[in-house]
């Protein structure tokens, strides 16, 4: 039982790895990169322009009543539109943010080896740096000396 649970966390684990390896290299499935484009195209001033027009002229047409009444006043059908509209916005827009989480957790990963690497390189250049000048100081009281 406990190696079942442990090879299916393990198997989590490494799909897991497997998928954000997968996005930090940029590959994505159509769902992602749809994702990422529709999460794009609902976070701009365009949207808001072009849907702020379509509930006005929603709204103007069914308050003025020139063809017909197809959603009176307290605009039941509008309301379940938008609703439908958030409750599918929302996750596709969660899964560009994780997409975008985990290509950073990656980037900053990549960012911190780096660092470290450099940090290791920079100590090794000082205390060489400090072992010329340790060689060079001993050379200098080592003529002084001699010149007594």
């Amino acid at each position: 039982m406990l190696d079942s649970k442990k090879n299916k966390k393990e198997n989590d684990n490494h799909s897991k790895n497997k998928n954000e390896t997968r996005i930090y290299n940029g590959r994505s499935n159509f769902g992602e990169r749809a994702a990422d484009k529709i999460t794009a195209g609902m976070g701009s001033w365009k949207f808001i322009i072009v849907q702020s027009i379509l509930l006005v002229i929603w709204i103007f047409l069914n308050l003025t009543a020139w063809f017909f009444h197809w959603d009176p006043y307290p605009f039941i059908l509008l309301n379940l539109a938008l609703s439908f509209q958030a409750a599918y916005a929302a996750p596709i827009i969660m899964m560009s943010q994780n997409r975008t989480a985990a290509r950073d957790r990656r980037k900053t990963e990549a960012d911190l080896a780096t660092d470290r690497k450099s940090e290791r390189g920079i100590a090794a250049i000082q205390k060489h740096l400090s072992s010329i000048e340790r060689n060079k100081l001993e050379k200098i009281l080592k003529i002084l000396e001699k010149k007594k």
